[in-house]
């Protein structure tokens, strides 16, 4: 089988951070973008966060609220109020209300992956419009990373959003939450970077070394001309020079890595999430080095299918969902601030994503189970104050937004109102969104379009 150089470079980018670097160079003619510098960092929450006790509402539903969580609702009390507002966050993200009241935090309510606009009756009465294998952890991942609801993906928003950007030194689409399909384009392959360290070299083979180059020069002129060794050449040349250029930055410390504390004690955070976004921050804080006009981050946090221990028996407040949320909250007021101080806290917006909801009664185990809808952060200096975009569904068990009795919502916000808000904000130009969003069409006709996220 012969494979050319698209194949080869198909085929490497899921292998490894280093083989990831490859480029083999864009088929697109891509203009630069107008405007100031903007990223899009997308925090993809792996499991099913449970959105309902994320984001829960203080005023007269929140008695039924209490009443249809069960096991698991969390006393008003307890939460972390937003002013002027009838929600509160979960008492564990107390870090992100002095970013609310200074209206820089937006909540997106029962969002979720549609192939077309439902309501209990027509999912019930129509399969065919049913996203496929919904509440599968695999499939909703995929659709939320590819927005192809009813197929499998290949390549993702943010890799397809990167295809229509310029690029520069090292590719404008990293992943901190390595390959996925979010950060893979149709012409772009994305940067992997390592949350911690820098990224992997080859011994005895230094940037612009004769050993590297005399390596690189036996491939590229192989006697019989194969595009795969060819392809290889070009490949190795890349890597170890976009390497050297990452490792600048990656290795040792940055001024914005001072922001990552916790709010509380003053003490570095250490949990992975955040160690991913302070990598962001770092490679932020060198787009002038690196000739980037617009940057795609994707970083991760896992553990949120909690099907147990969500919750602490007699303490609905604290427990692994507890620790899971103040971990992401710290980690986000951290790359807040460290935005501050770049003076680019306007020109960044970061969000959360995930596999779905989590069901709204908890189980007999003090967790829950998978769902649908759900509720979604978004953060930035250029996002509306006090934006509350959606609708939150009716928590009575069995009731008009529930396809069971347990409490699994249809959503009321498409992935595509949700993240084509984002990318419009980004800067992707309205003739390139179906591209972007394969389903566009059905989204932005019949009084549906991309949610009022930002300031005018």
């Amino acid at each position: 089988m012969t494979l050319s150089r698209r194949d080869f470079v198909r085929l490497t980018a899921g292998t490894g951070a280093l083989a990831a670097l490859g480029q083999f160079g864009r088929t697109a003619a891509i203009a630069a973008p107008t405007g100031s510098y903007r990223a899009m960092v997308g925090i993809f929450l792996f499991g099913g966060n449970d959105g309902w006790n994320m984001v829960i509402p203080t005023d007269d539903r929140h008695s039924t609220y209490l009443a249809s969580r069960g096991s698991v609702g969390i006393q008003r009390s307890a939460l972390t109020p937003l002013t002027n507002s009838a929600y509160a966050l979960h008492p564990a993200m107390a870090a992100l209300r002095p970013i609310w009241d200074e209206g820089s935090l937006g909540l997106v309510l029962n969002a979720g992956t549609l192939f077309a606009p439902l309501t209990k009756a027509t999912y019930q009465s129509r399969t065919d419009l049913r996203p496929a294998n919904l509440m599968s952890h695999a499939d909703e991942q995929d659709h939320w990373q590819g927005l192809r609801a009813r197929e499998t993906s290949r390549d993702g928003f943010l890799g397809r959003i990167a295809d229509k950007m310029p690029g520069g030194s090292l590719p404008p689409v990293m992943s901190v939450a390595g390959s996925t399909v979010a950060v893979l384009g149709r012409q772009t392959t994305p940067l992997i970077l390592p949350s911690t360290g820098g990224l992997p070299g080859r011994s005895g083979f230094t940037a612009g070394s004769s050993a590297k180059n005399s390596a690189i020069t036996a491939l590229g002129s192989n006697s019989d001309g194969s595009a795969v060794l060819d392809g290889v050449a070009q490949t190795l040349t890349r890597n170890y020079d976009q390497a050297a250029t990452a490792n600048s930055i990656l290795v040792g410390t940055a001024p914005t890595d001072a922001f990552f504390v916790n709010p509380t004690t003053g003490a570095a955070l250490t949990s992975d999430v955040a160690r991913q976004l302070m990598v962001v921050a770092r490679m932020i804080a060198a787009r002038g080095t690196l000739g980037h006009a617009r940057q795609n981050f994707l970083v991760s946090q896992g553990g949120f299918d909690t099907h147990a221990g969500q919750v602490q028996t007699g303490n609905t407040a604290v427990g692994l969902h507890a620790n899971l949320l103040g971990d992401l909250a710290n980690a986000m007021a951290g790359f807040h601030k460290a935005m501050g101080s770049l003076g680019l806290a306007g020109n960044v917006t970061s969000f959360t994503m995930s596999d779905f909801g989590r069901t709204y009664l908890g189980n007999g185990q003090g967790g829950t189970d998978h769902a649908w809808g759900s509720n979604h952060l978004v953060m930035g200096g250029d996002v509306a104050p006090g934006a509350v975009l959606g609708s939150y569904p009716d928590p009575v068990l069995g009731g008009a937004d529930d396809i069971t009795k347990e409490g699994r919502f249809v959503p009321g916000v498409a992935q595509e109102e949700y993240l084509g808000a984002i990318a419009r904000w980004h800067g992707v130009a309205d003739a390139d969104l179906p591209y972007v969003f394969p389903n566009w069409s059905t989204w932005s006709s019949a009084g549906r379009g991309p949610l009022a996220l930002f300031k005018p």
